[in-house]
């Protein structure tokens, strides 16, 4: 493994666990493309007069991308997390603990795919739901970050939580305790200007926040909150996310003992 660098097996790995997905994609792509309709059929519908967004962006369009990130977000953090758990509870993770395969090679490969899932589904809700109202791609370079880098961070974190939990509860506790109420509390329905004060500054401590507004900066030119603050903020969450990963992995923290 050492001639080959801390890398060697990555792309065996990698293809094995988009396999993993895509085999099943009715499941891990449609179901939440299938998700975002509605939830675009229903709230654009119920809400389109109610909440107030930026001026010259309507409701609806002002959702898309909310959804679209959503979905690039929980998808990732759902390809890791449920990936090493199912290896955990079948046995079949031995296999990969026996192949010379560094902590690096893991955490590239698991993360690598999870920000592949989430961006084919982040791009299927875009496609399916684009038609519902008009957009634009102001800024697409700050589209491309804030995926790129918010899927990185949701697949580094499903991989803390697929080596913490040891059964399929715990994994859903943090998923509906940690996870389901960050996505649903960082704007992606709303703008965080139309809450009151407290609230506001509640969101502003949640780094999901900032990667919805960045996302959204991209196709309207506008957000809540500077861009550049707004990468700063998930720059610094992957790199937190992504060290931890890697350091439970190089301990083989709840895989190894």
């Amino acid at each position: 493994m050492s001639a080959a660098g801390p890398l060697a097996g990555t792309r065996t790995l990698l293809y094995k666990e988009v396999l993993r997905f895509w085999k099943v994609s009715f499941q891990t792509v449609a179901a939440p493309v299938l998700t975002a309709m509605l939830y675009l059929l229903i709230f654009g519908h119920v809400l389109s007069d109610r909440v107030k967004v930026f001026d010259s962006v309507g409701y609806t369009s002002f959702l898309i991308p909310g959804l679209v990130m959503m979905s690039v977000l929980q998808n990732a953090f759902a390809n890791t997390s449920s990936s090493l758990i199912q290896s955990k509870i079948t046995g079949n993770l031995v296999f990969l603990l026996v192949a010379p395969l560094s902590h690096w090679a893991w955490f590239v490969a698991y993360v690598g795919a999870a920000v592949v899932r989430g961006l084919v589904v982040g791009a299927g809700v875009l496609v399916a739901t684009a038609w519902f109202a008009p957009l634009s791609f102001a800024e697409p370079w700050w589209i491309a970050a804030f995926a790129l880098l918010g899927a990185g961070m949701l697949g580094s974190l499903g991989l803390i939580a697929g080596l913490w939990a040891e059964k399929f509860d715990q994994l859903a506790a943090f998923q509906n305790f940690i996870i389901m109420p960050m996505t649903f509390l960082s704007g992606v329905f709303y703008s965080v200007h139309s809450l009151p004060g407290l609230w506001q500054a509640a969101s502003h401590l949640n780094p999901f926040f900032y990667m919805i507004d960045g996302f959204r900066r991209g196709f309207f030119g506008v957000s809540d909150v500077s861009p550049w603050l707004s990468l700063a903020v998930v720059a610094i969450s992957f790199a937190v996310t992504a060290g931890l990963a890697l350091s439970l992995l190089k301990r083989g923290y709840k895989i190894r003992s």
